[in-house]
């Protein structure tokens, strides 16, 4: 827990610290007010917390305590037809149960870089770059083996292409050149083939040759990228984003969907609410399922996946 809350905290100093680290950079003098024109920093930062108590409750249940943090910062650039936009969103949740250890329920890192040139008034040339991993390792219940790690898995996605821009609201990005790579930099795990990487190779037995995992797997394909925010009622803000990808070397009718929806209800200046709904679909990567309808895990297939998270706790905004 240790190593993720320094790199939780390295990432935020490096982000928020950035602009500033640029400008003492040059040797003449920054005109203050004409880098607040052409840059906008901000983010904000929520903490979520929920606890249960119980003595002698005849129902039944179990004391537990859990902490979610949200950190999501921006930076973006424009001068000109130039711009360049900058985010950095991080998750990181724990939870204990009583006489439990305490757990990994949630994290997330999520990277994005655009730069564009406008085009004409709603349309900019682009290109993109999206990374996506974790920061701390997630461990099986028994907690003797790791099951994803930092880089383990990463998916990174480098576009050029199209961005449709016709109100502050929306962002459409259409991308026919993309290239798509999953890496999974931890062996034992790229040796079975976790996360749609290829997998060891086997001996004359059929056992696995440690080592021979492919750690990197490349895709090629057309991307679309859609952006939304706004604040649908007093207060409360809705922010979507959708990802759409298709392979054109492999099975290019099968599009991988990356979906994400975060709802924020503002009580005042320090309480908020949020809900969070992540769904995941990409037929390379194989979940344990119940073949046979008998309760037991009895083969691998593609399955939409699906994430929750629901809080209310300290929220605070920077600029």
């Amino acid at each position: 827990m240790l190593k993720a809350l320094l790199r939780f905290l390295f990432l935020f100093f490096f982000l928020s610290h950035f602009s500033s680290l640029s400008a003492s950079a040059q040797d003449t003098p920054v005109d203050t007010a004409a880098v607040q024109n052409i840059w906008d920093f901000g983010g904000t930062g929520t903490v979520n917390f929920s606890q249960v108590s119980l003595s002698n409750w005849a129902a039944g249940g179990q004391n537990s305590l859990s902490a979610l943090g949200i950190m999501n910062i921006y930076s973006n650039y424009k001068k000109g037809k130039n711009t360049w936009n900058n985010t950095l969103d991080l998750t990181y949740g724990t939870v204990k149960l009583q006489e439990q250890r305490l757990r990994k329920s949630d994290d997330r890192l999520e990277l994005n870089l655009k730069y564009g040139r406008q085009a004409s008034s709603k349309w900019f040339y682009t290109a993109q770059l999206n990374t996506r991993t974790q920061i701390s390792p997630t461990y099986t219940p028994e907690r003797d083996s790791v099951i994803s790690n930092f880089m383990a898995p990463a998916f990174m996605l480098a576009s050029i292409g199209m961005d449709y821009k016709p109100n502050p609201k929306l962002s459409v990005f259409i991308s026919p050149f993309t290239g798509k790579f999953t890496a999974v930099l931890n062996q034992r795990m790229a040796d079975y083939g976790a996360f749609g990487v290829e997998p060891a190779q086997r001996d004359l037995e059929g056992n696995l040759i440690p080592g021979t995992g492919e750690r990197l797997r490349e895709e090629f394909g057309g991307f679309v990228n859609v952006r939304f925010r706004n604040e649908i009622f007093k207060n409360v803000t809705l922010q979507s984003k959708a990802d759409l990808f298709s392979n054109y070397l492999r099975n290019a009718k099968n599009i991988d969907v990356n979906w994400e929806n975060l709802v924020n209800f503002k009580v005042n200046k320090f309480l908020s609410a949020s809900l969070f709904l992540h769904m995941i679909y990409d037929d390379d990567i194989l979940i344990d399922i119940d073949r046979s309808g008998d309760g037991t895990m009895d083969g691998k297939g593609p399955r939409l996946q699906l994430k929750e998270t629901m809080g209310i706790g300290l929220s605070y905004k920077f600029e």
